[in-house]
């Protein structure tokens, strides 16, 4: 009878049930939640492992049923933010197409809201947005962190519940924790675009990501040097999700199901489908994907997106950000800024709490340093008379969303200080000291600056298909993402030390001093440390007045 009732309650008393449910927890002097799960009943069961998890951690969580549509469900929420204590909302379903009690009770609903940039390049009139959830007063700014499990079942939540929890409890060690990996389309703007926005992709990369973490980038342009056998590109891409990464980016076009593909004269291939998710095998070091690229994440459509079965694989990502409709190059690169200085930055927090920065801070109305500021500038060239920036950045913290937990807290290597000269002699020892609060292993590299090649890069003007070709592409994409020039490692005793690299003769030019600690601090735990530091490597009788832009011996 109750299951009769329920279905034939009106919009205004479902609304009024889920408000009675959310604030029957804060009467008799409970403490107010700061974090609220909207769930349908059949899953509640399935998260009572994450409930009391993160009721460990001091977190206080509310279970609520799923019911009623996206307004009445923000209508709740805003109630509950009153007690100002809620910082967390987790979305637990699928956003079903279909409104019905069906779909109610597998799902939460996506909000809608009308698009006004985007629609300009031929996108729908609505995006699909969870922003709606999180922006709690109207002005578009997120007040808290929200994400969304797009799980179809209690067992596909069991499962990913399960994935979470071992994510946060694996050791702090293992060297894919300082890997980047970058996967990069075409842009397909025309050329003076596409060289625009690869410089500056490249620029937002070198100067984003610290000097200490290892990035590789694997590029759909057969003319490029980071461009591996074409025809084993997706066998790549998937590789690099399967060594393991703290971050797996893919910035380029793409669709509902899949990115975009690598064409050649002869042919195109594939980078990266749905159908890929269920071959993947990251399950003991997952990254956290992000899809720079319109449709990946349209969550709300008949059929699973890309991020969606990216996330559900078992051996895919741990979370995905990605857009829900069409996508344009100046928001995704302000939004992927400002989320690559809130992760390196040495700010602190969850994935949802440093994406609901990155997202505030992309909404700022002034903007005046000098990285924004060149963005800004290179945007206004190229966009039509009369562009609203500021309205496309806006556009974008609504575009895109995060499937995966908001929780999920994102664990960084330590920092570990180290010290060199700052200019150098080819053929010349270098001293380099390091200090860090690990007892372990240590790698130590000399590495080329990340804008800089070990060798000039071949002029691909014809497509050759040949054994032989397909070989030089495989060779000419690993020295591409080499960099190192030489390195050592050894066993640390104590939690400062000093070594020398021999510096090889033909180095030249701007590199780095990385160092990877892997051991155990004093407290017992086991932990890894990163360092880095600039040098300038000068030819034996290089006079002084030399600059950073020599690039002798590189390009």
């Amino acid at each position: 009878m109750e299951r009769v009732q329920h279905r034939t309650m009106g919009r205004a008393e479902m609304s009024l049930l889920l408000q009675f449910c959310l604030w029957s927890a804060l009467g008799g002097g409970a403490p107010a939640p700061d974090v609220v799960v909207v769930a349908p009943r059949p899953f509640h069961a399935a998260l009572e492992p994450w409930v009391e998890w993160r009721q460990e951690q001091g977190h206080v969580v509310q279970v609520v049923e799923a019911a009623g549509e996206a307004s009445q469900v923000r209508a709740a929420l805003q109630r509950v933010a009153e007690s100002g204590a809620l910082k967390y909302v987790l979305l637990v379903g699928d956003a079903w197409p279909v409104e019905s009690q069906a779909a109610a009770e597998r799902g939460v609903p996506a909000y809608h809201a009308a698009a006004e940039v985007n629609v300009r390049w031929g996108s729908e009139p609505e995006i699909a947005t969870d922003n709606g959830y999180a922006d709690l007063d109207g002005d578009l700014v997120p007040d808290v962190a929200v994400g969304r499990l797009p799980v179809r079942s209690a067992a596909e939540l069991q499962g990913l519940v399960a994935r979470i929890r071992r994510y946060e409890e694996a050791e702090l060690r293992g060297e894919w924790r300082r890997r980047v990996n970058f996967v990069a389309g075409v842009g397909g703007f025309g050329a003076i675009a596409d060289r625009a926005i690869e410089a500056a992709a490249r620029s937002i990369i070198g100067q984003g990501v610290p000097a200490c973490y290892v990035t590789s980038m694997t590029h759909a342009s057969w003319q490029s040097p980071y461009c591996p056998d074409p025809a084993r590109f997706r066998e790549t891409v998937c590789r690099r999700i399967d060594e393991g990464c703290l971050f797996w980016v893919y910035i380029g076009h793409g669709q509902r199901r899949e990115v975009d593909r690598l064409r050649t004269p002869e042919g195109a291939y594939g980078i990266l489908s749905a159908d890929d998710a269920a071959k993947l095998r990251a399950e003991a070091h997952p990254p956290i994907a992000v899809l720079l690229a319109c449709y990946t994440g349209a969550f709300d459509g008949d059929e699973d997106c890309l991020a969606e079965s990216l996330l559900r694989a078992p051996g895919g990502p741990i979370a995905v950000l990605a857009g829900s409709r069409v996508t344009m190059p100046y928001g995704m690169s302000v939004l992927g800024m400002e989320l690559i200085a809130e992760v390196f930055g040495g700010g602190s927090g969850t994935l949802g709490e440093l994406v609901m920065r990155a997202k505030r801070n992309t909404l700022r109305a002034e903007r005046r340093d000098a990285q924004s500021q060149a963005v800004d500038a290179l945007a206004g060239m190229l966009s039509p008379a009369g562009h609203d920036l500021l309205a496309e950045r806006r556009e974008h913290v609504l575009l895109f969303n995060l499937l995966g937990d908001p929780l999920l807290r994102l664990r960084l290597p330590e920092p570990a200080e180290v010290i060199a000269d700052g200019r150098t002699a080819a053929g010349s020892q270098l001293k380099v000291r390091v200090r860090s609060r690990l007892i372990g292993r240590a790698k130590v590299e000399l590495v080329l600056r990340r804008d800089r090649l070990p060798f000039k890069p071949p002029v691909r003007r014809a497509y050759d298909e040949s054994p032989a070709s397909r070989a030089e592409y495989e060779r000419v994409y690993t020295l591409a993402n080499a960099g190192c020039l030489c390195s050592r490692e050894i066993q640390v005793e104590q939690e400062q030390f000093e070594l020398e690299l021999q510096v090889p003769e033909t180095a030249r030019g701007a590199c780095h001093v990385r160092v990877y600690i892997e051991g155990r601090a004093s407290d017992g735990s086991a932990t890894c440390a990163l360092g880095s530091a600039p040098i300038y490597v000068e030819a034996k009788r290089l006079v002084s007045n030399t600059s950073d832009g020599d690039e002798a011996g590189g390009e």
